[in-house]
């Protein structure tokens, strides 16, 4: 039954998203907000929705390792999975200056994490600083936009307001529920096993939350869109740092296991330099380097245990 819980979790995870992104852009437009404010906060935050149910949903449950394996081990399989998966189907070919400033945040927000982390506990105020972080960098971004390409939705947007409303309240059902089943699944198999929760966190979970990212990119490198698909891997990673872990120690303060700090952490800043080092240096990102991420998520996954 736990095997069913988690299936149901991972599918309502993925409508759920779907939905919410497709209704909230719906409104965004009718609205007349501006595109590039539409792909960085209501397509960045619909996208990384599924991640902040699940972690607040865990810590507020007693199962932090869950609730910091969620965000860490999306981040790392945004970048070495998805990443690797896009550029198989479509050299990622991407230019512009805003590519230094987002790079820059990505990794600038992972390194905030060391202290952090460092302390045993992430608690209100480092919350709240997190939290001020995401909101700076978005308003640096909206003021300074340069060359930014506003994020896709695959599909026709709803016919209506109210019709976008009920795409709203619907991704957001499915979504919550999806999140409780996926933990609950989660956290009976590892007990089951006597596998670590933080594990089943960092892989199970994460991949699982980050469904939106991967078919948002997937489409994007069908539509040789590379701008696209790049862009909302470095903006999730982006989000869930400074918006889900910061809203996450908000609502409920995360111990901070050792292994965090000392194997998973520095893996994600490992590969986000790897990843802004290809970005600012390659014109493209082939094939072979996608075949190379992939490996290298397994080896994660495997050093992980």
């Amino acid at each position: 039954m736990d095997y069913v819980y988690l299936v149901i979790g991972l599918i309502g995870l993925f409508f759920g998203g779907e939905a919410l992104v497709r209704g909230s852009v719906g409104i965004a437009r009718r609205m007349a907000i501006p595109p590039l404010l539409i792909g960085l906060t209501v397509v960045g935050f619909g996208t990384s929705t599924p991640e902040l149910l699940v972690s607040v949903d865990a810590a507020l449950r007693g199962v932090p390792d869950i609730a910091l394996g969620n965000v860490i081990g999306s981040n790392i399989a945004n970048i070495l999975l998805i990443g690797g998966l896009t550029a198989l189907v479509w050299p990622i070919r991407v230019t512009g200056s805003t590519l230094k400033r987002d790079t820059a945040v990505m990794v600038g927000a992972a390194l905030v994490l060391v202290p952090v982390f460092a302390l045993g506990m992430m608690g209100r105020l480092s919350g709240l600083v997190l939290v001020a972080g995401l909101v700076a960098y978005l308003v640096w971004a909206y003021r300074q936009p340069g060359e930014a390409v506003a994020e896709e939705v695959d599909g026709p947007l709803p016919a209506s307001t109210l019709v976008s409303l009920l795409w709203v309240l619907g991704g957001l059902v499915a979504l919550m529920v999806g999140a409780r089943f996926l933990v609950d699944g989660a956290v009976s198999i590892a007990r089951g096993y006597g596998i670590s929760e933080a594990f089943i966190g960092l892989t199970i979970v994460a991949v699982g939350t980050s469904l939106p990212e991967l078919a948002t990119s997937l489409i994007a490198a069908v539509r040789r869109q590379s701008e696209i698909a790049i862009g909302n891997i470095v903006g999730s990673n982006i989000f869930n740092v400074l918006g889900i872990l910061g809203v996450t120690a908000l609502i409920a303060p995360i111990p901070v296991a050792s292994r965090f700090l000392t194997f998973d952490l520095p893996v994600m800043i490992g590969v986000s330099l790897v990843l802004t080092a290809l970005l600012l240096t390659r014109p493209v990102i082939g094939r072979g380097f996608g075949v190379a991420m992939l490996a290298g998520y397994v080896a994660y996954v495997v050093a992980a245990q």
